[in-house]
Order: C-alpha cells, then sequence, then structure tokens
C-alpha cells in the first residue's frame, strides 16, 4: 500500500466515522491479510494525519485531534450556515450548571460536598444528573470519609466535546476575567448552549451563586 492509498483509506474512515478514532484502532485499518503484523507504526499514522490535516486546510471541514482521537468536523465559521438546514435549538445550560462543571473541571476529583463549599450554595441534584447524563462527568472513586462521597471528574466525551485535547487545554484560571462562563467555555458559547441573562426563570441556586470564575480559586 503507497502513501496516496492509505491517505484513502483514513480520509474514508475518519469521514465516515461518528466518533473520534484513536491511532491503536487506526492501526487495525493497516494490519496484513496474513495477520503478520501492521503495515504502518504510530508515528507513520501521525504523519499521514498531518499531511491529509494539509490536504484540507482551507476547507470547511478541518481534521482535528481530539482526546479519544482524531476526527473531521465543521470549523466554527460555517455554524451559521448549517444552522439554516438544522433550526433546532441545542440544549442550554444555565450558570449554576457551568459553575459546577467549571469546578468539576479544574479541582477535580470534588465530591459534591467540595462543590457546595467552593460556590457556597446547595447544588441541585438535577445539575449533577444533567452533566452526568450529557456524558461530561462521571463518578472516578470514593472519598475514604464517612458515607463514602463519589469522586466526581470530567469524561474523554467533555473534551472531545469542547475541543480539547487534554485538561491542560483548559485556559488558565489567571487569564479569566469579565463573562466568566464564555471565557471558561468559548465552544459552549459557540454553539448557543450558554443561557443568556433574564433566559427562562432564574433559579435559587443561580441566584445565590458568584461568578463562575470567582468560584474557582486557584490551588
Amino acid at each position: 500500500m503507497d502513501q496516496s492509498e492509505a491517505l484513502r483509506v483514513l480520509e474514508t474512515v475518519l469521514l465516515c466515522a461518528h466518533e473520534p478514532v484513536s491511532i491503536s484502532d487506526l492501526k487495525r485499518l493497516f494490519v496484513m491479510a496474513d495477520g503478520g503484523g501492521c503495515l504502518l507504526e504510530d508515528a507513520q499514522i501521525r504523519i499521514l494525519l498531518a499531511e491529509l490535516s494539509q490536504q484540507w486546510d482551507g476547507r470547511g471541514i478541518e481534521l482535528v485531534q481530539l482526546a479519544r482521537g482524531w476526527r473531521f468536523q465543521s470549523r466554527p465559521a460555517m455554524k451559521v450556515f448549517l444552522d439554516r438546514l438544522s433550526p433546532e435549538k441545542p440544549p442550554r445550560y444555565t450558570r449554576a450548571t457551568l459553575e459546577t462543571l467549571a469546578i468539576i473541571a479544574y479541582r477535580q476529583p470534588v465530591t459534591r460536598g467540595d462543590i457546595e463549599e467552593i460556590r457556597g450554595v446547595a447544588v441541585n441534584s438535577l445539575t449533577i444528573r444533567s452533566l452526568e447524563e450529557r456524558g461530561w462527568i462521571e463518578a472516578i472513586g470514593h472519598r475514604d470519609a464517612p458515607g463514602r462521597p463519589a469522586l466526581l471528574g470530567t469524561t474523554s466525551q467533555f473534551l472531545d466535546d469542547l475541543g480539547l485535547r487534554s485538561l491542560s487545554d483548559l485556559p488558565a484560571l489567571q487569564q479569566l476575567s469579565g463573562d466568566g462562563e464564555k471565557a471558561l467555555f468559548p465552544v459552549m458559547a459557540d454553539a448557543g448552549w450558554l443561557e443568556t441573562a433574564g433566559a427562562g426563570t432564574v433559579n435559587k441556586e443561580d441566584a445565590a451563586s458568584p461568578a463562575a470564575v470567582a468560584v474557582v480559586p486557584e490551588v
């Protein structure tokens, strides 16, 4: 198999995949028919992916690397046009939900009690459940304390949905100011996931809580 054919294989698989595809899974595409091994090593596949990314440079679709692997996705500038075909409104998340997610992302692993201590207000069970159902957080263990409360952390799905490779790609807290939620999660703002001021009913959890940036202290 020459390079051009290998590029066509990678391009086809990544365009048809519904989820990011890891390097290990991409290697399976190039296993020899007789089971004698793989035709390409990890480094070679990465070189091909870089070449494929360059080939798509300047188009409405781009090849990106995320936490769980590689995928093709539309460029942000294309969102306005895609919305014309899919006018359905995306789910919106309240400030309280985004603050809770921010605390988990920056301070993980944390318990529900930790979140309540930082925010200074009780955490609604529905807030945690909505983040779990979205696939953004999960229990990654239990604290050795009375009741063994669950320790919460973010998932690879969270990173993929926000277009991040790892938690280190989150903006540094000292760089955040002003519109906290949009600064923390610009992808959410671009996707219309953030509830705007005055939209819907403000619950007690929202009203009692300070701004998102303020409730995620540096350690």
